[in-house]
């Protein structure tokens, strides 16, 4: 068993929904995040995948789960900065913390984003590959969420309501220190490390001297420690406890994790991507699994992944099946709400 350190779970919903009911899948979102409340989840994040139907606006589902909950934490990994403004997505993620009384926490890619080819002529002016697509455009936006004023000490703006001096507004005070970097390879980790930004590590790698996912995250960790002055570190996992699901359920569970298994059996593609294979069966037997993963035992913050296109119903046994079976195995205890 993984030595009892881990303080705080959460779990990543794809916020996938058929093509023809996005309304309908968001609001089963929305109530997914209330049931991870009410089960005793320390945080609930979504991914932001743009051409997918799923969560497009990542800070906009979160600015609605801020009114849909009252203690859980939100978040997001990741948001890929390519696309945005770092300015504009500060206002927009500053805005939802301060909606949610600072519960708010941000997942961030740098890189080319995904789909480029296709979307870059939608969203910059001129030739898109001449953008800045690096690591420093996430440093802009935590720049600019420190709440700094703008200009020289002296500038001020005019208002409605009078003269004031400029600055991002809303100051969402500690949001800054709130920024996850969802790190895959020993550069970004370090990093991120380096720079003073959380560390999102999930079931995805790079295989970077070696094929073993295990052995290239373990490095991954250790570079991202040595790097940072205060590490924070959460490691996701795909679960699927079968304890409380029907026969037919079952099969259909296993059926999943079979289609995914050859992926795992070697690097995949020019980056050498390397993932890790799906939790899938009885808890006992996830426990035992997960006693092996040598990430884990190093870590204080779990998220449980969710696969995408399963049923609202089978998200909801996952989780209840992993908050009562599961997360307590790993030495987590609910933690109590004031009234």
């Amino acid at each position: 068993m993984p030595s009892p350190l881990v303080s705080h779970v959460g779990f990543l919903s794809p916020g996938s929904y058929p093509d023809d009911d996005p309304a309908g899948g968001l609001e089963r979102t929305l109530r997914l995040f209330e049931l991870g409340e009410s089960l005793g989840f320390d945080s609930a994040w979504v991914r932001q995948r743009h051409l997918e139907p799923g969560i497009s606006a990542a800070a906009v589902f979160l600015a609605a789960a801020s009114q849909r909950t009252r203690h859980i934490q939100l978040g997001t990994a990741v948001i890929p900065i390519g696309y945005e403004s770092p300015y504009r997505l500060a206002e927009d993620l500053a805005t939802v913390d301060v909606l949610s009384c600072g519960r708010l926490n941000v997942g961030l890619s740098a890189g080319t984003p995904p789909h480029a080819e296709l979307l870059a002529p939608l969203v910059f002016d001129g030739d898109w590959r001449s953008n800045d697509f690096s690591h420093a455009r996430v440093q802009r936006l935590a720049d600019n969420l420190r709440g700094h004023y703008l200009g020289a000490p002296d500038s001020l703006i005019d208002i409605p309501g009078g003269r004031i001096r400029p600055r991002l507004q809303p100051y969402a005070k500690g949001l800054v220190e709130r920024l996850w970097y969802g790190g895959g390879s020993l550069r970004s980790v370090e990093w991120a490390g380096r720079n003073g930004f959380n560390l999102l590590m999930g079931n995805v790698t790079t295989g970077e001297g070696t094929d073993d996912f295990f052995e290239a995250q373990t490095r991954q960790l250790e570079t991202y420690r040595a790097a940072s002055a205060r590490p924070r570190i959460a490691l996701g996992r795909v679960i699927v406890p079968t304890d409380s699901a029907d026969g037919t359920t079952r099969r259909r569970y296993a059926g999943y994790a079979a289609s995914r298994h050859a992926r795992t059996l070697a690097p995949n593609g020019p980056r050498r991507t390397l993932y890790a294979a799906d939790l899938v069966g009885p808890s006992d037997q996830i426990l035992e699994r997960l006693a092996a993963d040598p990430v884990l035992a190093s870590v204080g913050e779990f998220r449980l992944e969710l696969p995408y296109a399963f049923a609202q119903h089978d998200y909801e046994q996952i989780l209840t099946d992993f908050i009562q079976r599961i997360a307590p195995e790993l030495g987590w205890a609910r933690t109590a709400i004031a009234a």
